[in-house]
């Protein structure tokens, strides 16, 4: 998750609250405070009283030129309106598609719109999520036929995440009835985050059974080295331990992952020999990760990294292996290629992507000009919250996007004309929210250089609970 401040020690660190459940957070601004100064309806665009300068005009123009109208945001009906995305994006392998806050209806129900259109017109075959490993694994398990239903799964592995939302649950129930209608062209379900908040004791015991399976002789040591890491079912939690206690655990589990790796992953066990060793690296990921000492913003940082680097690389195993075209969720400053926050995430999962596949990735980024979305009071506690910001202001990004005489639209920012694109190359303030949002001052982000592919929605709702 990304969208925040940053600030320095305990209080302006985490936001495990999603899938890892989220980035690192950061601000110290009250929930009163945040909401006071956001309130209120968004009023329409165009309201302002300030005219538009000539050079405004210019830009607006020459990005209404290029500019591709969005019949709707909500999935089913027709989608000849995305036709144009489609050729942008191309035979990309992997489409990064962002959002803006981590709940608002519009930008879930989009990725379910643009996923089903991607699967039926595209050959996309697997969505993947910012959310646990292991979490993911169990959503693809009861999405090739497994037992439960879409809201039971949707409880079960999204609980306490800004995912936990009626518009997850269409998805899921979606790919379920595409997987019973069409077994020839099955979809698949990944999630690439670290396992917060919670591993659980399944993949332990994947692993394990894995290996007493291909391996006896290796089973001692590896049960050893898991008995004292296992179940990990709270990340919060284990976060209090002393730094030393995480250390000791996080090299347990990259001994644990050395291991199972000696089997190789070629041979007649080869497959279930690299999932084996995909399950492993995960929690070796996790434990890394776990390590991050709260007090220290370097190590805050570093932890982040190191975060981003570990969900680019699983996508790209999961690619790999599988030869699946992907559709990306996470927030825009995960898929994007900058963050509004570099000091805390230097390298972004789409930064490593676009190196490693060059353009057989593309990044969708998505923007709002007002609305209502949900957040929480602080990163690590309390519940999820609307809260309702006003219409873009003079100077903000959305503030030019929604004079495009479109309500809704999307635009390849790539081929933008000069006008267009020399506006879009310089960074401007910009609504960004994660698991908690500080409206004053807002981040600043060059859309041209964070994105292949911007989607601009006039006004968002917040995301449905369940």
């Amino acid at each position: 998750m990304q969208g925040y401040r940053k600030t320095t020690g305990r209080r302006g660190f985490l936001a495990l609250t999603g899938g890892l459940a989220g980035g690192i957070a950061a601000s110290a601004l009250s929930a009163p405070a945040a909401r006071a100064a956001s309130a209120g309806p968004a009023a329409p665009a165009g309201s302002s009283a300030a005219a538009p300068t000539s050079r405004e005009a210019a830009v607006v123009r020459s990005l209404e030129r290029v500019a591709h109208p969005l019949r709707t945001t909500d999935p089913g009906g027709r989608t000849a309106d995305l036709r144009a995305l489609s050729a942008m994006v191309g035979k990309a392998k992997v489409v990064g598609l962002g959002e803006a806050t981590h709940g608002s209806h519009e930008f879930f129900a989009m990725k379910e719109r643009v996923f089903r259109h991607l699967v039926e017109e595209c050959g996309f075959t697997a969505f993947a999520l910012e959310m646990s490993w292991s979490a993911g694994l169990r959503i693809d398990e009861y999405l090739q036929g497994g037992p439960g239903d879409p809201r039971r799964i949707a409880e079960e592995t999204l609980a306490g995440s800004p995912w936990e939302r009626e518009e997850f649950v269409s998805l899921i129930g979606w790919m379920r009835e595409h997987n019973r209608r069409r077994p020839g062209r099955r979809v698949h379900f990944m999630g690439d985050d670290l396992g917060g908040p919670k591993l659980g004791d399944h993949i332990f015991a994947r692993v394990l059974s894995s290996v007493r399976e291909t391996r006896p002789e290796a089973l001692p040591r590896l049960t050893a080295l898991y008995a004292g890491l296992r179940p990990f079912d709270d990340i919060f939690g284990y976060l209090r331990k002393p730094l030393a206690e995480r250390e000791e655990n996080a090299a347990r589990a990259q001994e644990a992952l050395d291991l199972v790796a000696e089997g190789g992953e070629a041979g007649e066990a080869g497959e279930e020999q690299a999932w084996t060793v995909q399950h492993a690296r995960n929690i070796a990921q996790t434990f890394a990760f776990a390590t991050i000492d709260l007090a220290d913003p370097a190590s805050v940082t570093a932890a982040e990294r190191l975060r981003d680097q570990a969900m680019a690389d699983n996508v790209l195993w999961w690619q790999r292996h599988t030869g699946h075209r992907m559709l990306l969720s996470a927030h825009n400053g995960h898929i994007g290629y900058l963050s509004t926050h570099p000091d805390m995430y230097p390298r972004t999962q789409g930064a490593v992507l676009r190196e490693r596949l060059g353009r057989d990735y593309a990044a969708i980024g998505f923007t709002f000009a007002g609305g209502s979305f949900l957040t929480k009071d602080t990163s690590l506690d309390g519940d999820w919250k609307p809260v309702t910001v006003p219409a873009a202001r003079p100077g903000m990004n959305e503030h030019t996007l929604d004079r495009v005489g479109y309500r809704d639209f999307y635009l390849d920012l790539r081929t933008a004309p000069a006008a267009a694109h020399d506006w879009l190359d310089r960074p401007r303030p910009v609504y960004d929210a994660g698991s908690t949002f500080t409206p004053d001052p807002l981040p600043t982000l060059a859309l041209g250089r964070a994105y292949d592919i911007l989607v601009h929605l006039h006004r968002v709702r917040a995301a449905e609970r369940l």
